[in-house]
């Protein structure tokens, strides 16, 4: 009996001795790993930095100027005499940026008229009486701000707006009390320089052709300002 519980402890002794040396061979081999996953931990601790570089950025000094200028060219439909080219010149002051007061003057020469085109014998107004000229003070509404775009890295602040005035049309030898409205569109250029294309209606009483009426002039006129 004695002998058979010897043989059995021996068993596992020479068991529990083999298992620890398999323990000691594998140890190094386990550091190894943990190595391994202590520089993997390091490497995604550098990818997911939180730290962010600022960059500067530069901003444009945009001016406040509210006085603005400009001269206008286009073409005027002078009822009953034709389209003629028109010149002229505007000032505005910008009040805010929803509206602004603008005042303009422009002057032209009338062509002939439809009856004197058939009648060639006939002339109804005399060479000082063509000329004519008109000028007008006007509040204006900018709405819709936009920007227009050139290519796929230019842009430019736009505006629409809409003008409302009251006035005064030279021609045929009389003044004659105004009424204009109209709208236009604004491109921005720059801080200091702006384009628009504008389109007007003045309206105004005549007694020319042997009836009174109320005569309606379209504009069409494009102008270069200046802010200041």
């Amino acid at each position: 009996m004695e002998i058979r519980i010897q043989h059995i402890f021996l068993k596992l002794a020479t068991l529990f001795s083999s298992t620890v040396f398999c323990l000691l061979l594998a140890l190094p081999s386990i550091a190894a790993e943990g190595a391994e996953e202590t520089d993997t931990s390091d490497d995604l601790g550098g990818i997911f930095d939180p730290k962010v570089e600022r960059r500067e950025v530069s901003r444009d000094a945009i001016d406040s100027e509210n006085w603005e200028i400009g001269l206008y060219y286009g073409v005027i439909s002078v009822e009953d005499f034709g389209a003629s080219e028109i010149k002229g010149l505007r000032v505005a002051y910008h009040v805010t940026e929803d509206f602004f007061i603008e005042t303009s003057y422009a002057q032209t020469r009338a062509g002939l008229s439809s009856f004197e085109r058939l009648n060639g014998n006939v002339v109804l107004l005399t060479d000082s009486q063509r000329k004519y000229s008109h000028y007008n003070i006007s509040l204006g509404f900018n709405v819709l701000p936009g920007e227009g775009f050139v290519g796929d890295s230019t842009a430019f602040s736009s505006q629409l707006y809409f003008l409302t005035g009251l006035g005064s049309t030279n021609f045929a030898g009389e003044q004659r009390s105004t009424i204009m409205i109209g709208g236009g569109y604004r491109v921005l250029f720059t801080d200091w320089f702006a384009a628009h294309l504008t389109l007007k209606d003045h309206l105004y009483d005549i007694e020319l052709l042997g009836s009174a009426k109320t005569a309606s002039d379209l504009e069409i006129s494009t102008t270069f300002s200046f802010y200041f």
